[in-house]
């Protein structure tokens, strides 16, 4: 290979040359680093495995070999498309590790720029300040000081924008400074463009891009180069002097900015659209939050002292024996109702009026906040230039750019494109389809076997004959078959995601965006079966087919499980409680611990003899990166909100602390997400984006499930309803209320047994359902029908009355896509953008 090797550096180099060499620069400190290969080695050889393959078995032999050809090949063809290399090799505690530096030069930017359709700056835009949060407008205007802002330092400019051409370049701002003219993430996605499509082998065969030599280990890392260290020098300095990251890591990655905004367009400018929007979406939804957490704390507080004057409860907790109540299974005892007061008591803190304002609330809360969310979604999209990325600019993936089997025309771009046939792309989703129905499958036997598995714990903890634990059975029964449903969904999700990935794979989607809305879709609908069935069946199934003493109903010969004695809807919540609240401690203690400790690992491996007594400073900064974690995508962190947006508003009317939980984790979820990026992972090539993908459906879906859960929960779980249909038939005060809802055993089971027992129960002694069961039903039905048809009424007219893209973004799309229209004309020059530039901001910008 003709690319220069740098001699490793010297142990007692000097302190200024360990500090020039951590700046992005080739070493003759004019060429810029674009990007980092990386691939390690035995001892014996600094080119490859020759030595360690002959002290393997022939297999491997012939393995090193091939990698090592496909290596040459790849770092051949990419000197050959003009991509400027500089060879470095560190030597670790095992091996030799090898790192290639790349440069695109000049020509090769501007080539790639154009055919990926790059915008580059045409003006810049004037008061800025008017796009700024619209809460620190408010306040300005107010006289009123703003906790959350803060003056973050060097804040990007924001430019009226067009797709490059370089026939066109004088006319484009700042086209003078070829250093600077394309800023640093545009360089990274134009040499990953590079790498992604360059063959080292048969292309037909699949053997191209970096993704698949780094499946096949050839290399063992690639990726950008971090600005510099995180961590803000001992001296002081001014902060405008600060890299790019250690602004992020001061102003957003610490934990004492959690009050603050998020520095959005420093995220952006850093690490590309599509992770700002996430930490975009990230912080618009943890602010949601906060009116939400308030009203259901209010709500509870509320249930706290209706419980304590609630005439059922008193009824409850002094009846003393008055109530003997069957059994509960097979082999439970008999049981008086005062022992639940406890649990009854709990209950009636989520059981109360307040509930149905509750649940109207946040259906009208999520369909607002979406709204909202969209005129954000369109206000950065089009400040960042993605509005028309998916539909007009985004590219075919390389993997599908190098399998599919044939081309033709794109009807919108009028570029001959790969092509997969529709018809084979189809039957490959529905076999795929047919698998995801299987671990469905899967999830609903895991699922019988919980609801198996409370029956058969209630019976042995009754069998024990311990006074506590008999009387608790059913408690015990439903707390640890809530841990052990936990347990299952985290082993079956790692499982099916692994499978999902693959399948998707196999279906070979054009783009990145069809591929990652595929993958989620998939992902997602087993995730929501997983999580949610467990709540889905106490909410709506549990207690429901139990039949009565005498005529019990069974499953696989079991007696089907009825509610505890508190009620279903106490053990949803806690069903909620211990699957979204123990799941949000795993998945934070994870984010925090796990990364922490691979980091550990991996820093511990490449750890370098050479380097020991050295201090850290001393490493040249692609070792430095080498050693952080690779970047994993946004898939699990998006859908660990999804779900959790699920749980606050499918579910809520069980527990209205939900929205409290929702709000104290995402506080903590922002920051430990912002440290991942800015500490501890590699930095991420920029990726664009026109918003969520296919997450923005699955919420609205989510939205709309609600309202339906709500309702039905409210109808047939909750005792909101027969409580309101006593009081209008019975006693205003609610006075003997207790007595109205318990049935008495059928006399054959009463002869049988010889004692007189009540269940919870509409029903006649003869075990029909009585008169005060049908007008239930009827008002439970006719409840549902009003609830849904009032909130999505009003969540119509919210939609209606919210605009989904602002007057103001409008307009500037207007002025940009004339301005554009100036800049490329054929027939003239843009002398009126020229007149309008403003040379400040480019001067400062400029080396």
């Amino acid at each position: 290979m003709s690319y220069p090797e740098v001699p490793r550096r010297n142990k007692q180099a000097p302190l200024s040359h360990a500090v020039k060499s951590t700046a992005n620069l080739f070493s003759d400190e004019t060429a810029r680093i674009d990007f980092i290969l990386v691939w390690e080695s035995d001892y014996q050889n600094l080119e490859g495995q020759r030595d360690v393959a002959e002290k393997s078995n022939q297999r491997q032999k012939r393995s090193f070999e091939i990698h090592s050809v496909w290596r040459e090949n790849f770092l051949k063809k990419l000197q050959k498309k003009g991509i400027r290399m500089e060879k470095h090799i560190a030597q670790n505690a095992r091996k030799l590790v090898h790192f290639i530096l790349l440069s695109a030069p000049w020509s090769v930017l501007c080539y790639y720029a154009e055919d990926l359709r790059l915008r580059v700056p045409l003006q810049v835009v004037p008061n800025i300040q008017a796009v700024a949060n619209w809460s620190h407008r408010l306040l300005v205007k107010l006289g009123i000081p703003n906790m959350l802002y803060d003056e973050v330092p060097n804040f990007p400019l924001d430019y009226y924008t067009c797709h490059f051409k370089a026939n066109k370049l004088p006319w484009f701002l700042g086209s003078e400074h070829h250093d600077t003219f394309f800023n640093t993430t545009q360089r990274h996605r134009i040499l990953y463009e590079i790498l992604a499509t360059t063959s080292y082998g048969n292309p037909k065969a699949g053997q191209v891009g970096i993704e698949r030599l780094l499946n096949e280990e050839v290399f063992t890392a690639a990726f950008p180069l971090h600005d510099g260290p995180y961590k803000i020098p001992q001296k002081e300095i001014p902060h405008i002097q600060l890299n790019q990251r250690q602004i992020l890591f001061h102003y957003w990655a610490q934990w004492s900015k959690w009050n603050k905004y998020q520095p959005l367009d420093h995220i952006r400018r850093y690490f590309g659209e599509k992770i700002a929007l996430y930490f975009a979406w990230l912080g618009f939804y943890t602010g949601w939050l906060l009116p939400a957490a308030v009203v259901g704390t209010l709500v509870f507080i509320i249930g706290i002292f209706m419980m304590l004057d609630d005439i059922p409860t008193k009824e409850i907790c002094t009846s003393e024996g008055k109530y003997n109540m069957c059994p509960l299974c097979k082999v439970c005892p008999y049981w008086n109702l005062s022992t639940i007061c406890p649990m009854f008591q709990a209950g009636r803190l989520f059981d109360h009026g307040g509930t149905v304002f509750f649940s109207i609330f946040m259906s009208l809360w999520a369909v607002t906040f979406l709204e909202y969310w969209k005129r954000l979604n369109a206000t950065l999209t089009y400040r960042w230039d993605c509005s028309d990325f998916e539909d007009i600019e985004e590219r075919p993936r390389p993997q599908f750019t190098a399998m599919a089997p044939m081309t033709t025309t794109n009807p919108i771009t009028g570029a001959e494109e790969p092509y997969f046939p529709t018809r084979s792309r189809f039957k490959r989703i529905m076999a795929g389809s047919m698998v995801i129905i299987m671990m469905i499958a899967v999830v609903v036997m895991f699922l019988i076997s919980i609801i198996l598995y409370r029956a058969i714990i209630a019976v042995v903890v009754a069998k024990s004959g311990k006074y506590l634990l008999v009387a608790s059975a059913s408690r015990i029964a439903s707390l640890t078959g809530s841990v052990v449903n936990l347990l299952f969904i985290l082993i079956l999700s790692k499982i099916y995601t692994s499978l999902a990935l693959f399948l998707t794979k196999w279906e070979m989607h054009r783009t990145q965006t069809m591929f990652e809305d595929a993958f989620t879709f998939k992902v997602f609908v087993f995730e929501f079966i997983n999580f949610y069935s467990s709540p889905i069946y106490i909410a709506f199934f549990k207690g429901r087919f139990v039949g009565y003493p005498g005529r019990y109903s069974t499953l696989l010969g079991i007696r089907n499980e009825d509610c505890g004695p508190g009620g279903c809807l106490i053990e949803l919540a806690q069903e909620l409680l211990v699957i979204m609240v123990g799941k949000q401690i795993i998945n934070n203690v994870q984010e925090l611990l796990i990364p922490k400790l691979k980091s550990w690992w991996q820093k511990r491996k490449s750890h370098s003899k050479r380097n020991e007594g050295q201090e850290s400073s001393t490493k040249q900064l692609w070792e430095s990166d080498y050693e952080l974690l690779p970047y994993e995508g946004l898939f699990n962190e998006y859908l660990e909100m999804v779900l959790q947006f699920g749980f606050i508003t499918i579910f809520v009317a069980a527990c209205p602390l939900a929205p409290l939980f929702a709000l104290l984790n995402n506080w903590v979820e922002i920051r430990l997400d912002a440290h991942k990026f800015v500490c501890e992972y590699r930095r991420p090539v920029a990726e664009r984006a026109q918003g969520m993908g296919i997450w923005f459906p699955i919420l609205e879906v989510i939205t709309h499930l609600a309202v339906v859960s709500n309702a039905f929960l409210i109808a047939f779980t909750s005792d909101f309803l027969p409580r309101l249909y006593y009081q209008y038939t019975h006693a205003s005060d609610l006075q003997g209320y207790i007595d109205f809802t318990l049935a008495y055993a059928p006399k054959s089971f009463v002869l049988e047994h010889n004692v007189t027992c009540r269940y919870r129960a509409y029903r006649e002694q003869s075990g029909r359902y009585s008169l005060a069961y049908w007008n239930l039903l009827a008002i439970r039905l006719g409840f549902i029908i009003v609830f849904e048809h009032v909130v999505f009424f009003i969540a119509r007219l919210i939609d209606m009355m919210v605009p989904d893209i602002p007057e103001v973004v409008e307009i500037k799309v207007k002025r940009e896509q004339y301005l554009a229209k100036e800049a490329l004309a054929e027939n003239k020059a843009l002398t009126e953008v020229i007149d309008a530039r403003n040379p400040t901001p480019l001067a400062e910008k400029a080396p």
